[in-house]
């Protein structure tokens, strides 16, 4: 019945699912801004911006993470190329999140910005999130790929765990008080990590699509 259904779905997930990606990964970004001008961010616009940032990038770097287990439920292989789509995604909202961060915030005061980081363990975490974030961005092409060789290649996009564990628990300590949120981030990303790994060990192949 399952597979019946799939089948049924698969050409209209196929048709539609990149353009509302993309929807989803330009539209909240001048919606954002027009909120800023608006003078619709409350007593603090730009925590506010850097929380709303911080969330997408959280959103979509989770969501990268849950394609492999969906094509093992589905079996559509082509979705590797969405998971690669959401992963630069993540990269991109974790940019803008740190350009509010230090343009916005610290209006490039380079030398506080340091200091902030070394005083605040969940900014250094943040920043650890987000360096992880670069090399695997810069190795996404297939071009990469054959240049690494698939076991390198793999090998080192397992930062992206560590990456989503230091985002997770950036959020659950930038935010303090109400922790309810990040905290459905955090188990998340923690089910789909089993998930993942689950299958992992039970798997000795290197495949790059396992990952």
């Amino acid at each position: 019945m399952l597979d019946a259904y799939l089948g049924r779905a698969e050409p209209l997930v196929r048709r539609w699912l990149r353009s509302a990606l993309w929807l989803a990964v330009v539209v909240p970004a001048p919606a954002m801004v027009a909120l800023l001008l608006l003078d619709q961010l409350g007593a603090n616009p730009i925590r506010e911006l850097e929380h709303m940032s911080g969330e997408w990038a959280l959103r979509f770097l989770i969501g990268s993470l849950a394609v492999t287990p969906l094509i093992r439920l589905t079996g559509w292989g082509w979705l590797i190329a969405e998971r690669k789509f959401l992963g630069l995604a993540a990269f991109y909202w974790a940019l803008l999140h740190l350009s509010v961060y230090t343009v916005l915030d610290w209006f490039f005061d380079w030398a506080e910005i340091w200091k902030d980081i070394a005083e605040h363990l969940y900014i250094t975490l943040g920043m650890l999130a987000f360096a992880l974030m670069i090399p695997l961005a810069l190795t996404s092409t297939k071009g990469a790929i054959r240049r690494l060789g698939a076991v390198r290649w793999k090998r080192l996009h397992a930062l992206v765990y560590v990456s989503v564990v230091a985002a997770c628990v950036h959020f659950v300590w930038a935010v303090k008080k109400d922790i309810e949120e990040p905290l459905m981030y955090a188990g998340t990303a923690a089910a789909v990590l089993a998930l993942r790994l689950v299958r992992r060990r039970s798997s000795s192949g290197t495949n790059v699509s396992s990952l």
